[in-house]
């Protein structure tokens, strides 16, 4: 598995929390786009996207396919329908968070959020998550945890005071507070969407040892994307069948002789299941995943700044969500755009004339969401002025 540290994380070597990816468009954000247990399925898949797919040097700040960063992190925690840049996460530029008064570990709680902002115009933010103040019998401050997600995983620090505050006067950080959670997060709620899925998370996952799928299990597929289904039996029983259906309906029964790997395309969208069938005529655990498409349609060549325009859509099998504009031309310019159910029903989507700032390339992601997870298609259009 790529490490964005650099190399691989080592065989054999346990590891605490998940990857620190910056996957964007390419990959699947752990707890927004696939929920905690496809991680751990695709973890188990010695031929998962994990082991095969290598995004270092092709994706800004990512190596594996699935991962984290620090603002989807806090995102996360903080109850987020899409993760929230760090660079948006303070004044001025965010309501309902304040400074803290003083900027000190005395002053600190739980839930507060450290904001090291970004050397220049270009370079990352960084935000880091208050999770615990530890105080003694006397009541006073012993130490305070604060969690993040950094290179290579998920990382937890007990700071004593002085290296909290030493920590804390380090690069202009700032202590940060939510003071009102609704207005910070605005439109971007987790509560209208299925993900994220914080009661699943919370489960631990019963993962297949017979058969898993390269994304995993419990996974959404592109229609028409190739699909990898790794016979393992791990348990030794034998094989005889790979069955493969669409809901109760059997798509295909592929003879085994064998452990290993086979790969199918679907044009149908649908609900799928697949198992295995043992050399006993018992039936495997399941693996579910579904075929969903989705289709964005983009206006002309370019759009030009201060005027409005439309953003086309469609999908099969799952709903669109939202629209997110990154625009490469500006560090501010990251716009989730979340749908009404009458938006959704026309397939069009208005982009405001004064939402965007400055010229630049703007990738447009169409966000769809299905129970197991979801999709994003993306394009790109130069924004001119």
């Amino acid at each position: 598995m790529p490490n964005r540290k650099g190399g691989y994380f080592e065989k054999g070597k346990e590891y605490t929390g998940v990857p620190y990816s910056s996957v964007r468009s390419e990959g699947r954000y752990i707890g927004f786009d696939i929920a905690l247990r496809t991680f751990l399925a695709a973890v188990e898949n010695p031929h998962s996207v994990l082991y095969t797919e290598n995004f270092t040097g092709k994706v800004a700040n990512a190596a594996a396919y699935y991962g984290s960063v620090c603002s989807a992190y806090t995102s996360y925690a903080l109850g987020c329908g899409i993760p929230e840049v760090s660079r948006r996460y303070g004044p001025p530029v965010g309501t309902g968070i304040i400074l803290v008064e003083p900027q000190s570990a005395e002053a600190a709680q739980v839930g507060d959020v450290i904001y090291t902002p970004h050397a220049t115009e270009t370079s990352g933010s960084h935000v880091e998550m208050v999770t615990a103040v530890n105080r003694d019998k006397e009541c006073r401050l012993v130490s305070i945890r604060v969690e993040e997600s950094r290179p290579p995983t998920t990382a937890t620090t007990e700071r004593s005071v002085a290296n909290f505050n030493a920590h804390l006067a380090a690069r202009n950080k700032q202590l940060l507070r939510v003071t009102d959670r609704e207005a910070w997060r605005g439109a971007n709620r987790s509560e209208p969407l299925l993900f994220p899925n914080f009661d699943l998370d919370a489960t631990p996952a019963k993962i297949n040892r017979a058969l898993l799928l390269d994304l995993g299990d419990w996974v959404p597929y592109q229609k028409g994307a190739l699909v990898k289904f790794h016979v393992m039996d791990r348990d030794q029983l034998g094989v005889k069948a790979l069955v493969i259906q669409r809901g109760k309906d059997v798509v295909e029964e592929i003879a085994l002789t064998s452990p290993g790997l086979h790969e199918r395309r679907f044009e149908v969208c649908g609900d799928y299941s697949a198992h295995v069938i043992h050399a006993d005529g018992s039936k495997s655990q399941a693996c579910e995943f579904a075929v969903c498409d989705l289709d964005l349609r983009l206006p002309g060549e370019s759009v030009s700044l201060g005027k409005e325009w439309k953003v086309g859509f469609g999908s099969e099998n799952m709903d669109v969500i939202a629209v997110y504009l990154w625009n490469s031309g500006d560090s501010y310019g990251r716009h989730p755009i979340f749908l009404t159910e009458a938006q959704r029903k026309s397939g069009a989507l208005t982009i405001p004339a004064d939402l965007l700032k400055k010229p630049g390339t703007l990738q447009v992601w169409l966000i769809g969401e299905h129970a197991l997870g979801r999709l994003k298609a993306r394009k790109d259009i130069p924004l001119v002025k």
